[in-house]
């Protein structure tokens, strides 16, 4: 089917080859950013509402518009407050970090909010680490409505996050201390 797709251009071949030959130059597109992988920049983000905190989604909503937080998600229990200082305090000057706790166990259970001291560094914070790789995994970073006490704790019934009560297999960097 000639005519069909970009124009190639010629590649001449290798020295001492056929001069008659000539190799269809192959042009790949850029890599992928990682909020492209992660589906980060994804046209329609479902909002995540949390009722708990915020009487509306457009509550919610108000508070994000100003906001300094971004939740950190995917963590390894292992992660600890100077793991996460460290990366994020690459991006901008960090005001405080919060864990996400086991309800139960009061222990790491995969999450945190990091608040930073300028909106400008938050943002940053979801455009150049999001799929960075702490401790091992691909964290997710994303912007918060902004920490409220309460909020450190997970929401499974087991303690934990509730994509950890639904996860069919066990994530080894995800296992709490004391389990098999």
């Amino acid at each position: 089917m000639a005519g069909v797709g970009p124009p190639q251009a010629a590649i001449p071949s290798a020295p001492g080859a056929p001069s008659s030959r000539c190799l269809p130059r192959v042009i790949l597109p850029p890599p992928p950013s990682a909020p492209d992988l992660l589906c980060a920049n994804a046209p329609e983000k479902k909002l995540y509402w949390d009722r708990s905190h915020y009487d509306s989604p457009d509550s919610q909503l108000r508070a994000l518009a100003h906001t300094s937080t971004v939740y950190v998600g995917n963590l390894a229990f292992s992660t600890r407050t100077p793991h996460l200082r460290s990366l994020f305090s690459s991006v901008g000057p960090v005001r405080a970090i919060h864990m996400g706790l086991d309800r139960y166990r009061k222990t790491p259970c995969g999450f945190a909010f990091v608040e930073f001291e300028e909106r400008v560094d938050a943002l940053r914070a979801v455009a150049d680490l999001t799929g960075a790789k702490l401790d091992g995994r691909p964290i997710r970073v994303e912007l918060d409505a902004g920490f409220k006490p309460g909020r450190q704790y997970g929401r499974g019934t087991s303690g934990g996050q509730v994509r950890d009560d639904r996860r069919a297999t066990v994530d080894p960097a995800r296992r709490k201390l004391g389990e098999g």
